[in-house]
């Protein structure tokens, strides 16, 4: 990042999430890979700080792509607005992998590396590959063993030919293929690093789910109707953010790491007295409270936007 705060590069991690629903809530449909009923709402990150941009709640009778070039194009259009000349690139899972979203990113210079379900296409590219890692796991005794090559196919629906890096493991359950299609030009290794790191900032979702209850996080949208939902949703990605926020803030003061559970009962779920002046907002704690020697630290920090 710049110094004025301008990125790199905007990494978007796209994907769709599971949400369980509980009663006759609005929107709710049966899953028969998750077998139980839910809302799927598609959460977007933003990859390299890692924090959560928004979250989109969606009935659960609708494909895992639903909406999803409605919402890349109003972020892609706000993010060029602000940063022109950065280069934006999309990072997703198998759900949202339709052609659609594949001329989308051609059409706007968005690169590209999206998950393809294993299909009866792909999976003869791989099936070499397959083998040779199972024998140098029988061969070295290795309990993993992880394979990764490329090919350029040309499925009827997406009209020209794509590059397709394709990873075939050997594990200890049984052998693994996994394929990704992109249009990044790093070597297939690189590229199946990169994939499988899309998962990183959705990992951190169990860290939140406790923590947010209070604000309506993802695993409380029991409301009966669909609107109210949405508009938890929405507020856990706000909190998520302003978590996120807090704690980069304080992390690059005091180079401490913090639990973000750690850090909403050190700063948020306090108890005290909140008085606003003409000039200023006067927060009274206790004076033994003990994550009272944060707030200087987050009082200092420079007034910049981020």
């Amino acid at each position: 990042m710049g110094k004025d705060g301008t990125p790199a590069r905007i990494l978007l991690d796209c994907g769709s999430t599971d949400d369980p629903t509980h009663g006759d809530q609005e929107g709710s449909g049966y899953h028969g890979s998750d077998r139980q009923h839910l809302d799927p709402p598609l959460r977007v990150f933003d990859g390299d700080p890692g924090h959560r941009i928004t979250a989109i709640l969606r009935s659960g009778t609708v494909h895992a792509n639903r909406v999803v070039v409605l919402v890349l194009r109003r972020l892609i259009r706000l993010r060029r607005a602000r940063w022109p000349p950065v280069p934006i690139e999309l990072r997703a899972d198998s759900g949202v992998a339709i052609p659609r979203v594949d001329r989308f990113c051609e059409e706007h210079g968005v690169t590209d590396t999206i998950g393809r379900a294993t299909n009866s296409r792909l999976k003869p590219l791989a099936q070499a590959l397959r083998a040779e890692a199972v024998a140098q796991q029988k061969a070295t005794g290795n309990p993993q063993v992880r394979l990764v090559g490329e090919a350029t196919d040309a499925a009827e629906s997406w009209g020209k030919e794509r590059r397709v890096v394709y990873k075939a493991e050997a594990l200890v359950k049984g052998p693994n293929t996994r394929f990704v299609v992109t249009t990044r030009t790093d070597p297939p290794l690189a590229v199946d690093d990169f994939s499988v790191d899309r998962g990183t900032p959705e990992q951190w979702g169990p860290e939140g789910t406790p923590q947010l209850k209070s604000t309506g996080f993802a695993d409380r949208l029991s409301c009966c109707d669909f609107w109210p939902n949405q508009f938890r949703l929405l507020l856990s990605a706000a909190t998520d953010w302003l978590l996120h926020t807090l704690r980069g803030w304080l992390e690059r003061a005091t180079s401490a790491p913090m639990r973000r559970e750690t850090l909403r009962l050190a700063v948020l779920k306090v108890g005290g007295r909140v008085s606003q002046d003409a000039d200023r907002i006067r927060l009274r704690l206790a004076s033994s409270h003990p994550g009272q020697t944060l707030w200087p630290i987050l009082d200092r920090y420079p007034r910049r936007r981020e």
